[in-house]
């Protein structure tokens, strides 16, 4: 009789950043409680103590990171991979170097491929003058091939309400459900990645979901291709199974694609990110916010940049926001403009 291969590989403490396997980069997952906002959208309270500018102690439960008047991250380049960003709660105002900008959140998703190069800011502002301004999300680097490092930058907006939901009840009637960023669960697809993605091919089996569990809910997530990577981090929740192994909070979990694989949840609502694709399977050489596949081309990157600011900077300040009665909205490099319905 054949014996059921290994399903879990490897627990682990999520870290700052959390650990991802190729094709992903880079994950981190930020949880601000920001009080009130003020007049310039920035939080109202002191800001005394803090070291603004490098801000991520976490002090009263939120940092400004590199904001020091709205929390967020200042203009900042990026060459040779992808940005995909999850705001769940709150909002994140972007502008870039190509004149194009977006206000985003409630569970919308920004694509970015930063392809050849692109400045941009990320700032969070804080629009409720009566009432706190929490802020969490996702931000998920995934790599680029080498044949499409230098494409033109673009980014897609995913807004909420395309971003498909699966929901499965056990026999006991508890509740799962799966948020479809990128990839298909049976009939459920994700809308389409940018063009130039690793995403976009099929055979990647690129696939981003988070997983909200009921308490004491069990779902089987089914298995994917062979020789993909696929991780499971475990970000809030008090106890949960997987594969009949117990996992603590705030842990990921590194699983054999390919085996079909049971979870099962504790006594409070459990909530899980999942990143899987195959593997790009070529060098990564990383400076800071460039991912080449050779040194020289991270010597390139930097000389590209210092002589083109891959296109300069058109707003005022390093840290744009936008106005305040402004909803969700994206402008795009060629002007175009588009709303969530």
């Amino acid at each position: 009789m054949s014996q059921q291969p290994e399903a879990v590989l490897r627990v682990e403490p999520l870290g700052m950043p959390w650990r991802t396997p190729d094709p992903f980069l880079f994950c981190v997952h930020h949880d601000d409680k920001y009080p009130v906002g003020n007049e310039r959208l920035g939080p109202s309270a002191s800001l005394a103590g803090r070291n603004l500018g490098q801000d991520f102690d976490g002090r009263d439960g939120w940092n400004m990171y590199h904001g020091t008047v709205v929390p967020g991250f200042p203009q900042h380049p990026h060459r040779g991979f992808e940005t995909v960003t999850v705001v769940r709660s709150g909002l994140l105002d972007h502008s870039d170097s190509l004149g194009a900008a977006a206000r985003f959140g409630g569970g919308d998703v920004q694509w970015l491929t930063a392809g050849a190069g692109i400045n941009h800011s990320e700032m969070f502002p804080l629009l409720q003058r009566d009432q706190p301004n929490p802020v969490e999300l996702f931000q998920i680097w995934l790599n680029l091939p080498r044949a499409n490092k230098l494409v033109e930058p673009h980014f897609s907006m995913l807004w909420n309400h395309v971003i498909p939901r699966h929901v499965a009840r056990d026999a006991e009637g508890r509740a799962t459900e799966v948020t479809v960023v990128a990839g298909s669960l049976g009939d459920v697809k994700a809308p389409p990645p940018p063009p130039k993605s690793w995403a976009a091919q099929e055979t990647a089996d690129v696939a981003i979901w988070t997983l909200k569990l009921a308490p004491g809910a069990r779902w089987t997530l089914p298995a994917a291709a062979p020789g993909s990577n696929r991780m499971l981090y475990f970000f809030l929740g008090a106890g949960l199974r997987v594969a009949g192994r117990a996992i603590p909070p705030s842990h990921g979990v590194e699983l054999r694609a390919d085996v079909a694989v049971e979870l099962e949840n504790g006594a409070d609502a459990a909530e899980l990110l999942m990143l899987q694709g195959r593997p790009i399977g070529e060098p990564v050489v990383q400076y800071g916010p460039f991912v080449m596949n050779s040194r020289q081309e991270i010597q390139q990157a930097f000389a590209d940049y210092q002589r083109t600011g891959f296109g300069g900077w058109p707003w005022p300040a390093n840290d744009p926001v936008h106005p305040r009665e402004e909803g969700r909205f994206a402008r795009h490099a060629d002007g175009r403009i588009e709303r969530p319905a």
